[in-house]
């Protein structure tokens, strides 16, 4: 299936094009696990397997509108350390790995051992929608999602350097990014400023996981 990658800077966006957003991602995210055998699609009336993606998500975001959620799933914003085993933070947060080389790639998920290559579990989907910088200025210029690990195909691309020209610190994705059950993946900055610190850049993901069976 091909892809449509690049962020739009929030300063560009509407409330209501950034709540589309989110609404879109969580109906992404509950339709892969639908998919993926997780949940039940009982969820939502009348949903069937047989009809086109894009149809499936469109009637599962207006249902979301209703203020109605899936009852055979637990929806959660991602944690760095439940969700990609981060260790060595004193807090669960987004941190990378040091910055030491420019036009090096670095992982998301920095810690006393950064995890370069999280495995999503078999009970697990994750879908990445938006992304923030917090240090300023910014030490990255993209944002690349892997399968397969560190060196792996490139599942979606950023130009985080697009924030930088709108002077704001956070950006939409253009289509929301999926990441499968038992996948191997990799999320990576490329460092355009070599401070041999960590940067702060958070990622606003969902996890969609069976009701109840979250283990901390």
């Amino acid at each position: 299936m091909g892809a449509l990658n690049y962020i739009t800077p929030s300063e560009c966006l509407t409330l209501t094009a950034r709540e589309n957003a989110r609404i879109g991602a969580i109906a992404s995210g509950i339709e892969r696990a639908y998919m993926k055998k997780i949940g039940s699609r009982d969820d939502i009336p009348g949903l069937s397997e047989n009809t086109p993606l894009e149809s499936r998500v469109a009637q599962i975001k207006s249902h979301l509108r209703t203020g109605k959620i899936p009852r055979s799933l637990d929806i959660r914003e991602m944690q760095p350390i439940l969700d990609a085993g981060v260790v060595g933070v004193a807090l669960d947060q987004w941190l990378t790995a040091a910055l030491a080389v420019v036009g090096t790639a670095y992982t998301v998920f920095g810690g006393a051992a950064p995890i370069v290559a999280p495995v999503n579990p078999a009970n697990r989907i994750v879908v990445f929608w938006k992304c923030g910088i917090e240090t300023a200025p910014s030490p990255v210029s993209r944002l690349i999602f892997r399968s397969g690990g560190a060196a792996g195909n490139i599942l979606a691309m950023f130009d985080l350097e697009q924030l930088v020209n709108w002077l704001v610190v956070e950006g939409y994705f253009s289509e929301p990014v999926v990441i499968d059950p038992t996948l191997t993946y990799a999320v990576q900055v490329l460092c355009r400023i070599a401070t041999a610190a960590v940067a702060r850049v958070q990622l606003g993901a969902f996890v969609f996981e069976p009701a109840g069976q979250t283990i901390a």
